[in-house]
């Protein structure tokens, strides 16, 4: 308790500061300009990437603020109507996964976080007429952007991704007393913005019915970016031999004796791999002692994160007891147009997303559908229909046990059933995200009539 008081102190102190000695500087802004936030690595937030890209196609000014740790997408490097402006990070002593060290750097690094961000929003950026900011992280990013925004007559917009405080309970729990005060934090400040987006209907129900929230809230779904397509046969062949990651098995795979399975990850504790990993152990036993016209599946796994190597460990461990025997699994990270072309090139990709508030709902799934490629994937939370439908584009599962059965009942040859579903996908990959962007997020910002 007396820690929690002190943090709140500290952080309520460090902001009074920065608002008093960093003032903001006023300025005129320009009509149809807008500032779009993100408090994490620009590279990794595709939505936040496209809503810049739209509103600068749509005849806006964009300034993009976060960390660059990776490159942004090349459209938005090169259009003369984006400013990049990036963030310093926190120290590496800072970023953890563990509870104790996280409890007792979290003041240091929201401080740290403050000062970095005030001084992107309110003094060397110049105004804006609107200001889109992603929710969560919502500490201190909401507060720091009210603040911004009421010194500089900007409307505030924020774009509701997940909740906070749902994302801070995997790590310390539902009851810790952090948790409920950065969901009051949170569901308290929301009421000052000027609208809402949100990337379900279940989450705007949340906003409307829980918080009574006055201001229009707008459902967006996210669609996917023009990057991600179906491939012809000839693309998905010239692909997987070029491919390093595919290139061994490339042959295999388009005779259909082995099968492509891809996810990708943040490797946060809000994806449990550890399901997946049970679930290709009994694929593998399967195959083996009774299923032998099972394929064998090369899982590719994307992404960097805190949890990645100690599943790399656990991966190494079952396949020295030959317990994936039947199974490849490789990892990597890749450029934003490799993934694309991967998930093009795939059989199957895999959502092992367990959604910390029930009511958001993984991009991956949408950029897989993007590129015409069937979805497994975890369902066992309320949101989940919004986005797959059974036996039409995707397959869900709650635990290891249905999704390995739900592998080999796509894999068994033939393979009608995962055609149905390859059919549904392709389907789904014609709905946009401009068709979705233009009549919400346009017509708001002025930019579409």
């Amino acid at each position: 308790m007396l820690w929690l008081l002190v943090t709140l102190i500290v952080v309520v102190v460090s902001i009074a500061i920065a608002f008093l000695l960093l003032r903001p500087i006023p300025a005129k802004y320009v009509k149809g300009s807008i500032q779009v936030v993100v408090l994490g690595d620009i590279g990794h937030s595709p939505r936040m990437q496209y809503h810049a890209l739209s509103i600068a196609e749509h005849g806006g000014q964009v300034e993009l603020v976060g960390y660059i740790d990776s490159e942004p997408l090349q459209p938005l490097r090169e259009h003369p109507s984006v400013i990049l402006r990036p963030l310093s990070r926190p120290p590496q002593v800072l970023q953890t996964s563990n509870k104790l060290l996280f409890l007792l750097g979290a003041p240091l690094k929201v401080i740290f976080q403050t000062w970095t961000l005030w001084e992107a929003l309110a003094r060397q950026a110049t105004a804006h007429e609107w200001m889109l900011v992603q929710n969560p992280p919502s500490i201190p990013t909401l507060l720091l952007a009210i603040l911004a925004c009421r010194a500089r007559n900007t409307k505030l917009v924020v774009d509701w991704h997940n909740f906070g405080y749902s994302i801070l309970a995997l790590k310390l729990g539902h009851s810790h007393l952090l948790v409920r005060v950065s969901k009051y934090y949170e569901y308290a400040l929301a009421k000052f913005a000027y609208c809402h987006f949100t990337v379900t209907d279940a989450m705007r129900d949340v906003l409307k019915n829980d918080l009574a929230i006055a201001q229009p809230i707008l459902t967006l779904h996210d669609r996917p970016a023009p990057i991600f397509q179906p491939m012809t046969s000839q693309q998905r062949a010239a692909f997987l031999v070029q491919q390093a990651l595919t290139a061994g098995e490339a042959s295999e795979i388009l005779q259909g004796k082995t099968r492509l399975v891809v996810s990708s990850t943040s490797w946060t504790p809000d994806e449990d791999f550890s399901v997946l990993l049970e679930a290709l152990c009994k694929y593998s036993a399967s195959a083996i002692s009774d299923s032998p016209q099972l394929p064998e599946l090369l899982v590719i796994i994307t992404g960097k994160g805190p949890l990645r190597d100690r599943y790399l460990q656990k991966i190494k461990s079952l396949e020295a007891s030959q317990d994936l025997e039947m199974i490849t699994v490789k990892t990597d990270w890749l450029s934003f147009e490799q993934y694309a072309s991967l998930l093009a090139a795939a059989d199957l990709g895999l959502s092992l997303h367990t959604s910390s508030s029930g009511v958001d709902l993984p991009m991956k799934v949408v950029d897989m559908f993007g590129a015409g490629l069937p979805v497994l994937g975890y369902n066992n939370y309320k949101a989940w229909p919004e986005l797959v439908r059974e036996d039409v584009n995707g397959k869900g599962f709650a635990n290891a046990q249905q999704m390995s059965d739900t592998m080999r009942l796509l894999f068994d040859p033939p393979p009608t059933k995962l055609d149905k579903l390859k059919q549904g996908a392709i389907h789904e990959s014609n709905r946009r995200w401009d068709a979705e962007w233009e009549p919400i997020a346009g017509r708001l910002f002025g930019l579409v009539t």
